[in-house]
């Protein structure tokens, strides 16, 4: 079973990298959109601009974005924390729980 103790250092270091895994994204969502859509927003989900499929295809790339970069955050902040610690903070081969 992982250290409780590493899962409760680690959870300060696994916000502060989200909040900045969602800084990043919507970042680099909006350099994307701009060059795929040719536009420097995108659609608002409430805006009679836009139809479904444009509104839907928006949501879809940003949510894909958002993902990815939040497990690369996450994964990325797991592997520092456990060269500093030695402890991996989160599930482990062998972990039950």
């Amino acid at each position: 079973m992982a250290n409780t103790s590493a899962r409760v250092l680690y959870k300060p270091f696994g916000l502060a990298g989200s909040v900045g895994a969602g800084l990043v994204a919507g970042i680099a969502f909006k350099q994307i959109w701009k060059r795929v859509a040719d536009s420097e927003d995108a659609p608002e989900a409430n805006d009679r601009r836009h139809g479904w499929a444009e509104i839907l295809i928006a949501a879809a790339i940003q949510g894909a974005i958002f993902a990815a970069v939040k497990a690369a955050v996450d994964r990325g902040g797991a592997t520092v924390f456990e060269r500093l610690t030695g402890e991996w903070p989160g599930e482990d081969v062998g972990d039950e729980d």
